[in-house]
């Protein structure tokens, strides 16, 4: 066999048919389909672009900024709508950009309402619902940054969006002023984002011009983004491909995180009951056996029982070893469950023992303190599977995140991977962008 048909898939084949395999196995009830409609609607169309090689290249920004002159002179043509008075675009419009790319990728501009807009939150939201879809956003400014483009910036790079800073309008700024304005911006960025490159353009110039009658008139002149469209065909040319898996994975992994926590809120009462019975069982058991080797047997047999119950109740699949070797995971992260439980356990056991061997010397009543401490073993027993439950829900919802063929797992697997990827991922906190709630959890 070459050693070109022994090569691994690059990098966009790879995705869609891990992607693809992991939507086919996706086991949704008929509840699921319906409450998780539109999220699941949404990950759908990311993976027929990713299927079709489309890219989304969206600008974002406050109104005014002249985010549609922009894309215009990218284009070399007026495609997207304009006007002085600014806030022209209502709603999201597309258009595809016709420069040469490296292989299949069909690049789609695409332009968005103003971020900052007052009694306009639909178009705040189109814009944000926009971003989020899109491949790599530019966002563009046209003077020092605002708080309400520093929070949009935060936003973007917290869901780990590839971004560009686009700098418009540098024709208002005298040269001498430039250097300083784009160094205050980067002042003022929050500080994950001061390594973002910033790219300086003037979409739709303008300049005085002297004519025959003396007057002297403003006139557009010709746009001035040759460094914008430079930058962006060097990036897409090297990089459209992993921006493209990038984003089918997030979308992926975003889907995956809410029916996670949908599985979560809507079994917690099944759950907590479920944990309650098998309580109830440890704590009788327990309470009524006098071997402390088998107490701890026993409870191990029943919290590893509750684990795969609650891996049946969520629907997901763990394998009794796997459930074990959860527990056993639990157990190191709680004294609890772990040294604790068995300290006590051993020392209420020992002297339960000691009292009941003592009966016969003491005519029984040596059995009267025996009740209270089969009592604190039972309560302990109770407390114990509680905290396991709980402990164990929480642990499934990361797991559900993290196997190695969901959504979340590749993303991070293609971070260690490849340099680019990782420095677009750098701001997304895979373990602190959405908690479990306790609210959630039995």
């Amino acid at each position: 066999m070459s050693p070109a048909a022994m090569a691994p898939p690059p990098v966009l084949e790879r995705c869609e048919q891990l992607l693809l395999r992991w939507r086919g196995q996706l086991a949704l009830s008929a509840r699921e389909r319906s409450s998780l409609g539109p999220e699941l609607a949404a990950f759908d169309r990311q993976l027929a672009r990713l299927r079709s090689r489309e890219l989304r290249l969206a600008v974002l920004g406050r109104v005014g900024v002249g985010k549609s002159s922009l894309l215009n002179a990218l284009l070399g043509e007026p495609r997207f709508a304009t006007d002085l008075a600014h806030g022209s675009t209502r709603e999201q419009q597309r258009q595809p950009w016709p420069e040469a790319m490296a292989g299949p990728l069909q690049v789609q501009l695409v332009d968005t309402p103003g971020i900052d807009e007052v009694a306009a939150a639909v178009r705040h939201r189109l814009a944000a619902r926009v971003a989020l879809g899109a491949d790599l956003v530019l966002m563009v400014l046209d003077g020092d940054l605002s708080r309400v483009e520093a929070e949009a910036v935060q936003q973007l790079l917290s869901s780990g969006k590839p971004l560009l800073l686009v700098v418009n309008r540098l024709d208002a700024w005298p040269e001498g002023e430039r250097q300083a304005l784009l160094a205050s911006i980067r002042r003022r960025l929050p500080a994950g984002a001061r390594e973002l490159e910033l790219v300086a353009v003037a979409a739709a110039p303008r300049a005085g011009v002297l004519r025959p009658d003396g007057r002297v008139r403003s006139e557009p002149q010709p746009p001035q983004v040759e460094p914008l469209r430079q930058r962006l065909n060097g990036l897409l040319q090297a990089h459209g491909e992993l921006l493209l898996a990038l984003n089918a994975l997030a979308a992926g992994d975003r889907f995956n995180q809410r029916l996670s926590h949908w599985r979560l809120q809507q079994h917690r009462r099944q759950a907590q009951t479920l944990i309650g019975r098998f309580a109830a069982l440890k704590a009788t058991g327990v309470a009524a056996n006098p071997l402390i080797l088998l107490d701890l047997a026993a409870g191990l047999a029943l919290d590893t029982a509750l684990v795969l119950k609650l891996c049946e109740l969520y629907g997901l699949q763990l394998s009794g070893p796997q459930a074990r070797a959860l527990l056993s995971r639990l157990s190191g992260h709680s004294a609890l469950l772990g040294g604790a439980q068995l300290a006590l356990q051993l020392l209420l056991g020992a002297v339960r023992n000691v009292l009941l061997l003592a009966a016969p010397a003491t005519a029984g009543l040596s059995l009267a303190p025996a009740a209270p401490v089969a009592l604190a073993q039972a309560a302990l027993a109770i407390q114990t599977t509680r905290r396991t439950g709980r402990l164990a829900a929480a642990a499934l919802l990361k797991g559900a995140q993290r196997g190695r063929a969901r959504p979340g797992a590749l993303l991070r697997r293609l971070g260690r991977h490849d340099p680019q990827a990782r420095q677009w991922l750098e701001q997304w906190q895979q373990e602190g962008r959405e908690p479990v709630s306790a609210s959630l959890l039995p």
